[in-house]
């Protein structure tokens, strides 16, 4: 089989290895789509060091059933499915309490173990998730990034008809605007990019204005240092703001400041299985609301990956590799 395979910063060539054996309790999944995140952008460039190399990249994914190994119920071959990339133990006392982005011998797929942008891959069962038939992969390779934005707004409890602030419109700040604008919150962006600024005003976010202060919530997805900051300023007393974007600079906020606003400060990791995951995979069946896919901005073939990454990082919305 293909795959498109890292082999130094920056190095990335579609080569041949070997098709993986399905195990008892594993699914067998014929790639359809895989999305491009920040994460995926960071190990591609090096920022992110991939455990060993040649390195398989990729975690936002979408494929069919090629088979089922041993023990395996509910999934058969020629299903649609997405992927979980995210194999929490299931046994450790944050599993045990729900709180499975805690999970310290938690796999991520992509990062940690070899990733989704191949023709073939396997996945336990347990991660993998049946979809409605039809949908089109530009909606199903975004599934796990929109269940990132759901369970950030989750955290945040944030109700309808309340305002918010979202920093930054990449393809996770665009899923989150979708979201908030669904859940009933009136959306504020901030983003530097015209062309995203014009795909999260079509997805019913609304730019800031200057003097656009006092807002009851903030969420920070760009992870670029000194945005969060920018945000706990707009915020309002009591206000909570949510961050789910990441670097590694120190947080220019004072303990005082905190204080004295009542603020809350929440970090928002991944999801939390099986609940996160199975609230998205049902809200794909509503034929009411926008599809996922009005994020997406450019679809490239695998023969076409590398140049996929040198696009994604400036991409008015979602990037994705069409591995059909």
């Amino acid at each position: 089989m293909r795959a498109a395979v890292l082999t130094g910063p920056g190095a990335l060539s579609v080569v041949s290895v070997p098709e993986p054996a399905c195990g008892p309790g594993e699914v067998l999944v014929r790639m359809r789509g895989t999305g491009l995140c920040g994460s995926d952008l960071a190990v591609y460039a090096g920022r992110r060091p991939a455990p060993y190399l040649p390195w398989i990249l990729g975690h936002e994914g979408t494929g069919r059933v090629e088979a089922v190994g041993a023990g395996v119920g509910g999934l058969r071959a020629g299903q649609d499915v997405v992927v979980e990339p995210d194999y929490c133990c299931l046994a450790c006392a944050d599993c045990l309490a729900g709180r499975t982005s805690a999970c310290a011998g938690r796999a991520a797929v992509g990062l940690t173990v070899p990733g989704l942008l191949s023709e073939y891959v396997v996945a336990p069962a347990e991660f993998v998730w049946r979809v409605p038939a039809g949908l089109p992969p530009e909606d199903l390779v975004c599934v796990e990034p929109a269940t990132v934005a759901r369970a950030a707004l989750r955290r945040s409890g944030i109700s309808p008809g309340q305002s918010c602030l979202v920093t930054g419109a990449g393809s996770q700040g665009l899923l989150l605007c979708r979201a908030l604008v669904e859940h009933g919150a009136t959306v504020f962006v901030q983003e530097p990019n015209p062309a995203r600024l014009d795909r999260a005003r079509a997805l019913g976010a609304t730019p800031l204005p200057p003097d656009g202060n006092g807002v009851p919530y903030f969420f920070e997805t760009s992870g670029a240092p000194g945005v969060a900051e920018q945000g706990l300023r707009r915020l309002a007393r009591q206000g909570t703001a949510v961050l789910i974007g990441m670097n590694t600079a120190p947080l220019g906020v004072s303990p005082r400041d905190v204080v004295a606003g009542q603020l809350r400060i929440v970090g928002s990791m991944i999801y939390d299985h099986p609940g996160d995951f199975a609230g998205t995979i049902a809200a794909l069946g509503s034929g009411t609301r926008p599809r996922l896919g009005a994020v997406v901005s450019d679809r490239y073939p695998l023969d076409d990956v590398r140049a996929a990454f040198e696009a994604a990082a400036g991409a008015p919305g979602k990037v994705w590799i069409d591995l059909s």
